[in-house]
């Protein structure tokens, strides 16, 4: 299931969710235009659970301190489909988070949700030394959140069938829902091709928890549906 959209007005300008998106795509672009190869960048500014585990630089020359990776791992991506499809999840379900915690609120709660994506990968894969990089940990927390916000708002969804595709109008709690099962099924049983799952449901669990904590709940089930 690929969600194209959704019928879910906001009330302001998602100012901070473009901002967001402008730069991911922004840097992607560096990486791809830069003389260094995108290899270079991404085990220069991606997190690498081994260097933070065992707090050693693998890398000659580091361009920043290591700490620094967590969030600038937040902003690289590997490729373009890798970028596409973080930022498409990120304009339809980032507008309605910002609404419900505003701009700031929601700036915070972003790298928020990318820091405890990257705890819950480095947990896991304490010796690894591929690099994570990527928005989709973030985007994970984004995804929780407004499905605890707006589980019942239509997110119009591309289903591929067999010998033709169709579009349907399905409700929020369900696709979401269905994307943070198949991530933790795919964490459980170790399937990867390079994604790092485990930060996906660590990023979506820790939206959904902060949104069932803080009152940001109940300002955004006020808002027009």
């Amino acid at each position: 299931m690929i969600p194209l959209y959704d019928d879910n007005p906001t009330t302001k300008a998602p100012v901070v969710t473009i901002l967001f998106l402008v730069t991911n795509v922004a840097i992607f672009l560096f990486q791809v235009l830069s003389p260094a190869q995108l290899e270079y960048y991404i085990y220069s500014l991606g997190a690498i659970p081994w260097e933070l585990t065992h707090l050693r630089d693998m890398r000659p020359l580091a361009p920043i301190p290591l700490p620094l990776t967590l969030f600038t791992a937040m902003f690289m991506h590997a490729g373009f489909m890798h970028l596409a499809g973080n930022m498409l999840y990120l304009w339809i379900f980032g507008n309605n988070v910002e609404d419900a915690f505003g701009h700031f609120g929601f700036t915070i709660f972003y790298l928020t949700c990318g820091l405890a994506a990257a705890f819950g990968h480095v947990l896991f894969n304490l010796n690894s030394r591929i690099p994570m990089v990527g928005a989709s940990g973030a985007i994970a927390g984004v995804l929780g959140a407004y499905m605890v916000l707006y589980p019942r708002a239509r997110v119009h969804t591309l289903i591929p069938f067999p010998f033709f595709f169709q579009i349907l109008p399905i409700p929020a709690f369900l696709v979401l829902g269905l994307w943070f099962v198949f991530q933790l099924l795919s964490a459980g049983v170790g399937s990867g091709g390079g994604i790092a799952f485990m930060a996906h449901v660590a990023g979506f669990v820790a939206g959904v928890a902060i949104v069932l904590v803080f009152p940001v709940r109940r300002r955004a089930l006020r808002l027009p549906r």
